[in-house]
């Protein structure tokens, strides 16, 4: 099995103009994003590489699955993998089991370009160096 791509990412989220503003600006950054408007399809297409993604950006309130239990299925299929909880709904960390929670950071919305940018270089680099976020 290979190892993910340095800085290939997963988007999935359902407001549309965010999807794609977090899409163009992660690529104008140099990472590999793909992106998509529902956990379904992001979920197959993780499915299909597992290992080839270092970090998931996912909104926890999409309509087909509840945040929690989304959370620990991206981070079940890959050891490696990642996630970044963005959310404009009350989240709490706590809510993920403690062996996976050092995996993964909350960015709460709304959030600046810069922001995005400082939490998922922070996650790349735990991916890298095998620690915690």
């Amino acid at each position: 099995m290979k190892d993910a791509t340095p800085g290939r990412i997963l988007i999935v989220d359902d407001e549309i103009p965010l999807l794609t503003l977090m899409e163009q600006y992660l690529a104008r950054l140099g990472y590999q994003v793909e992106a998509f408007s529902s956990a379904k399809a992001a979920f197959e297409r993780l499915g299909a590489d597992p290992a080839g993604y270092s970090l998931v950006i996912a909104d926890v309130s999409l309509p087909e699955i509840s945040g929690p239990a989304m959370i620990r299925q991206l981070l079940e299929q890959s050891a490696n993998l990642r996630v970044l909880v963005c959310t404009g709904s009350p989240f709490r960390l706590s809510s993920i089991p403690e062996p996976l929670r050092s995996r993964v950071e909350l960015l709460q919305k709304p959030f600046a370009p810069p922001m995005l940018a400082e939490a998922v270089r922070r996650l790349l680099e735990g991916a890298r160096s095998g620690g915690g976020a």
